[in-house]
């Protein structure tokens, strides 16, 4: 991985919060593409919001680029540009908690710092075969002194990167290399057959169902209306087709211009239907999103809208839109006359 080996803070930072809820192969390229775009903080701390939404677009949890460009700018405009060479400096930045501040501390300074993520939680309760719920308030606090017992005097830079390496290869979730693990006689979890039931959760995760139907609406002129979610909520700051939320399943396009929620601005008997798509689902941490597109013509559609934008359909790849958005839209098939 090319920011591994290196003690560039700016590669290593951003490397980290992408990796954040991020496999590694699918955050590699994204990583590729930003130090393309910009190279140094500085660059990236000039970059114009929507631009950098839509080099985050399909990464998800877009809060992430959000407090990407708010530290980038902090970087940049109270630190000339220089990262923080501190724990402390570098917990001060915005979107920065303690696993990635102390993984840019001692990949980039080699400070005296151990890293706590999700491998390293996995690795010391299967090796201490430790009951405690990493979910709970004082597992963390718990789990670091462990690890900062272990890391002793060693290289922080070193150890971190071992541990996370171990146990993103050797002490696997589901797949647990015991039979070649070179920790495995004193591993207490491995001479008690427990391996599988550590680390020990104590919350189980409730996800709900939303039903999202977006309207896509066009002229003759070749222009769609798009607005931008600007509510606390998910895919904040990301554009979207005028939507309904709904909470009953298997509404028909009729259905939709008697919901108390359609849109007021865009009035149904102007409005031709022209098809809808099948449903669409994209899974989050929380909630699955299921998503229905209707299509309508509208012949004499206003020049501007309150809130929403009316934009060429040939700019619509310029927008930063939720993945289930994108993945509608790159379905040339059901889109022909979007193009």
């Amino acid at each position: 991985m090319p920011w591994k080996a290196i003690a560039d803070p700016y590669a290593i930072w951003l490397s980290e919060v992408i990796l954040q809820q991020t496999r590694v192969e699918q955050g590699l390229p994204y990583f590729e593409r930003f130090v393309a775009s910009y190279p140094t903080v500085t660059e990236l701390a000039a970059a114009a919001d929507d631009d950098v939404m839509k080099l985050w677009e399909g990464l998800g949890y877009y809060s992430r680029a959000r407090n990407l460009l708010k530290a980038a700018r902090v970087v940049a405009n109270d630190f000339d540009g220089i990262f923080p060479d501190s724990y402390a400096g570098l917990l001060a930045l915005p979107g920065v908690g303690p696993y990635t501040a102390a993984a840019i501390a001692s990949f980039a300074f080699d400070r005296p710092v151990a890293v706590l993520d999700g491998n390293v939680y996995r690795i010391l309760a299967r090796y201490a075969n430790d009951p405690t719920p990493i979910d709970t308030g004082g597992a963390r606090k718990h789990f670091q002194v462990l690890v900062d017992t272990a890391l002793g005097d060693a290289s922080a830079r070193r150890f971190n990167q071992a541990i996370m390496d171990f146990g993103a290869l050797v002490c696997t979730p589901r797949n647990a290399g015991c039979a070649s693990c070179p920790l495995a006689k004193g591993c207490q979890a491995s001479n008690e057959g427990t391996v599988y039931e550590r680390p020990v959760k104590e919350k189980k995760l409730k996800r709900r169902t939303r039903y999202f139907h977006f309207l896509v609406v066009k002229d003759e002129a070749g222009r769609t209306i798009i607005e931008q979610r600007t509510d606390k909520d998910i895919w904040q700051e990301l554009y979207q087709f005028p939507l309904l939320e709904t909470t009953r399943k298997g509404l028909t396009t009729a259905d939709l211009a008697g919901e108390a929620n359609w849109p007021a601005a865009i009035p149904p008997a102007a409005l031709t239907f022209l098809r809808r798509s099948p449903p669409l689902k994209q899974q989050l941490t929380h909630q699955t999103i299921v998503a229905v597109f209707h299509h309508f013509r509208w012949d004499k559609m206003p020049e501007k809208m309150k809130d929403r934008q009316l934009i060429k359909n040939k700019m619509l790849s310029k927008c930063a839109f939720p993945r289930v958005i994108a993945k509608y839209l790159e379905e040339k098939s059901l889109l022909l006359d979007l193009f």
